[in-house]
């Protein structure tokens, strides 16, 4: 069916809400804004459906949201887990509770139950529910850092991460056989709670919850000296983040705690941002503003869905405030984490660090550092999870640390997705630990620094955005796979990993091994002096990424290296497009 049919049929079928058909009615003289809702579906990839929130095939609305709600239903079904339930959180985003209802209601309608939050919750509060409540699956309706006018949903199976093989494959086939809107199941809410398949969850899970986060905590001493003399500003980005993550530091004696007043409640247009992203510097502009005021130690915000942490520490020798990128905070964390685990109670013989193959290969030496093993998954939380599922299923390998560049760790086994909570109650915990030795969180980044090298890494990014970018994205991976470089940016190359093609490539000698990894459609150049480059399409917005690194004898030389990498790595893309 043309697009044009496509918005004839939900203009004129009865099934359509009024609202809808008001829409769509607005945009008739618009040919190229209808094409762009209707000219395809909006795609139920690995991760669920991320896109902007408006009526049509291609947008994010209940009739996306019932379709991929009625897929996951029959998927259920047919894995014989219809008796076990589902587990339900949203964000602070437009249209969130409302997703999350009508993701209840077809759930219900299936005769499947619907475990729903009350209000807005974290994403690993929702990752720890589906374990806690031993569901079969979970659903989270938020677009992470995404600009306001977008929404998400996101599946989650019983082990609590987001979905993987074969299960990915097999909702993906269930949603995409369903061709009519009209087919799908519905029903009222009363309906839903008499007939027992609708419930409100929230304070019992959240106290079991934080009891876990509580856990992972390993110096409780240094709190006790210290928790009540650190000055910590926090800002949720008007997201799920407030009342955990206040909740938890205020618990464990964290006194002084400052939050971003104008960042403080929910609100969907996050108007204080373009775009509410703790990796982006606007979203530090009023944080640190209050820690100037407060002289605060440390200064955290952490997105909408409250995954991911973003950080600034201050030094104190300066009086300036450093940003800690998410591979900083990470290794940081990692190495705490890992270091003084091992320092009170001993490291197993099997635990392992685990990261992403775009995250900084400091994570390598730390883990050779202290000895333990060591491994590299694809880009997503979701395969560092599956990591754990391996370890519990084996019973061969044990967790001790997982994160991400994308500013994501997790501590611990409770959840199995990042966790943003459980990161800032770590970071302030790492902090006071440090203070007890006179030390800043800074000062034990240059420790960290001297210890494994000056390793720098940092990101180029292309929109393109509409069909034609996606053709245009294509292209630009299809090129590199056919051609790849000998030399990138003055290093050269010494193995090409091709993830599409489960193959790394030693450009010396030209022979060819397995990379061990699932399919994806990623390039990955291993460079000589320690550098690499990595080239992916993003899995939620329409972009190619260029991520990269280097090692360098200081920061100074790190950030020349980087800076020299990274005009490269521009300039070779300005020649594809």
């Amino acid at each position: 069916m043309e697009y044009q049919e496509r918005y004839q049929e939900w203009l004129s079928n009865p099934y359509f809400d009024a609202d809808t058909k008001a829409e769509l009615e607005a945009i008739k003289a618009d040919d190229n804004e209808i094409k762009e809702r209707f000219y395809t579906d909006l795609e139920f990839g690995t991760a669920g459906l991320r896109g902007i929130i408006g009526a049509g095939t291609n947008r994010m609305n209940i009739y996306t949201v019932r379709k991929a709600t009625q897929g996951l239903a029959n998927y259920i079904v047919k894995c014989g887990g219809k008796e076990r339930g589902v587990a339900i959180a949203y964000d602070s985003r437009h249209m969130s509770p409302e997703f999350a209802e009508e993701s209840a209601l077809c759930l219900a309608a299936n005769g499947i139950k619907a475990f729903v939050f009350e209000s807005l919750r974290p994403t690993p509060e929702l990752s720890y529910a589906v374990r806690e409540l031993n569901c079969i699956a979970g659903i989270n309706i938020t677009a992470s850092h995404n600009p306001s006018n977008y929404n998400g949903y996101k599946v989650y199976w019983e082990d609590g991460a987001q979905i993987t093989p074969p299960h990915d494959k097999g909702i993906m086939d269930e949603v995409k056989a369903i061709e009519d809107y009209t087919t799908m199941k519905t029903t009222s809410l009363a309906d839903a709670k008499s007939a027992g398949l609708y419930e409100s969850i929230g304070a019992a899970i959240d106290d079991t919850y934080m009891a876990e986060l509580k856990k992972q905590v390993i110096h409780a001493d240094a709190i006790a000296a210290e928790g009540k003399n650190l000055k910590v500003v926090y800002s949720p980005l008007h997201g799920t983040g407030n009342i955990p993550a206040r909740r938890i530091l205020k618990e464990l004696g964290f006194e002084n705690v400052y939050v971003v007043k104008e960042q403080e409640l929910p609100d969907g247009d996050f108007p204080t941002v373009s775009y509410p992203n703790p990796e982006s510097d606007e979203a530090f502009v009023l944080g640190l503003k209050l820690a100037r005021e407060v002289d605060a130690d440390i200064v955290l915000a952490t997105d909408p869905d409250a995954d991911r942490l973003g950080v600034f520490v201050k030094d104190t020798k300066s009086g300036e405030y450093k940003v800690l990128t998410g591979n900083m905070s990470g290794c940081l964390l990692c190495d705490y984490e890992v270091g003084q685990m091992k320092a009170t109670k001993g490291l197993p013989d099997d635990g392992f660090v685990i990261k992403s193959i775009v995250t900084s290969t400091m994570a390598n030496a730390i883990a050779k550092y202290y000895g333990t093993g060591f491994r590299e998954v694809l880009t997503g939380f979701k395969f560092i999870g599956q990591q754990i599922l391996e370890f519990e299923k084996t019973g061969k390998g044990q967790y001790l640390f997982g994160f991400e560049e994308s500013y994501g760790c997790l501590i611990g086994t409770y959840a199995r997705d990042k966790d943003a909570i459980v990161a800032t109650m770590a970071l302030c915990e790492a902090a006071a630990y440090y203070k007890t030795q006179g030390k800043t969180l800074w000062d034990a980044m240059l420790d960290i620094y001297e210890r494994y090298g000056y390793y720098k890494e940092s990101i180029q990014a292309i929109t393109l955005a509409g069909i034609e970018g996606l053709q245009k994205i294509q292209e630009i991976l299809d090129t590199l796979r056919k051609n790849p470089p000998a030399e990138i940016g003055g290093y050269k190359v010494l193995r090409a990993r091709d993830y599409k093609e489960d193959t790394i490539r030693d450009m010396k000698t030209g022979d060819v091994t397995p990379t061990g990894l699932p399919s994806s459609n990623v390039l990955y150049y291993e460079l000589e002096n320690d550098a690499w480059l990595c080239v992916r399409p993003s899995g939620t917005e329409p972009k190619v990424k260029f991520y990269y690194g280097i090692k360098g004898s200081s920061l100074e030389d790190a950030d020349e290296k980087s800076d020299s990498l990274g005009k490269e790595v521009l300039a070779m893309i300005d020649k594809m497009l």
